[in-house]
């Protein structure tokens, strides 16, 4: 499944983490707070366990959205959008 990762960490570090963290998982920045890539549910469940351990609960947000690829295909970008053929699988194999 394709998945956003949208966050806003007060903290530094954990959100210094957080983005290494999305990174690891193999998740394309989007954004300074935003990633997206494509994830199982396994991989998904592990991001957050791993992202929760970092958050603080009563400041931090982060939301973890998953999408199917026909509503990544939808999905109107505007102004200076990212690729999104860079968050298909056939894609990211070119890179990874």
């Amino acid at each position: 499944m394709i998945c956003w990762v949208l966050y806003d960490i007060s903290n530094d570090k954990a959100r210094n983490r957080v983005a290494k963290l999305c990174k690891q998982a193999g998740l394309y920045r989007v954004q300074y707070s935003v990633f997206l890539g494509s994830l199982n549910s396994n991989e998904k469940d592990t991001l957050s366990l791993a992202i929760e351990e970092w958050i603080d609960e009563d400041k931090d947000r982060v939301y973890i959205f998953p999408m199917t690829r026909q509503q990544l295909v939808e999905t109107e970008l505007l102004g200076q959008a990212f690729d999104k053929k860079l968050v298909t699988d056939e894609i990211r194999a070119l890179f990874f």
